[in-house]
């Protein structure tokens, strides 16, 4: 099945610029109660995911580094553990399932390159729930 039936469109999605700062990043996923946002460019392009772990790793591999100082550090600065995959509109959801395994959410991407959205994990998970042979 196409995932656009499972898309939650960007103008819906908690995401942040990628030349944003450290401390907009913690800020956001904490008011948002979000574990992992996506990264967007200037152009609109999905850059990659910033995760709670990045962020604590960074104030752990920076002694000097206050909650204060996090204002200067820029995200670009801070090592990302992972690298979430996105997808093309077009793919289908049988295509998300070992992505979902290791990401919160799976990006979308449209035929340039611009981020459209994400599918969260809960969806790809009550697709292949409700596709699952019953016994």
């Amino acid at each position: 099945m196409n995932i656009a039936f499972f898309l939650i469109p960007k103008k819906e999605v908690i995401y942040l610029p990628v030349n944003s700062t450290m401390r907009q990043a913690l800020e956001k996923m904490e008011y948002h109660r979000y574990t992992a946002v996506p990264l967007i460019d200037e152009h609109g392009k999905y850059s990659g995911t910033i995760t709670e772990g990045d962020l604590l790793w960074k104030m752990k591999n920076t002694p000097d580094l206050t909650f204060a100082d996090t204002e200067r550090v820029m995200i670009t600065e801070i090592p990302w553990r992972m690298t979430n995959s996105p997808v093309g509109v077009n793919a289908e959801m049988e295509d998300l399932l070992s992505l979902a395994i290791v990401q919160n959410f799976v990006p979308v991407v449209d035929d340039s390159e611009i981020f459209i959205g994400i599918i969260r994990r809960r969806e790809i998970i009550e697709y292949y729930v409700g596709h699952s042979p019953r016994k």
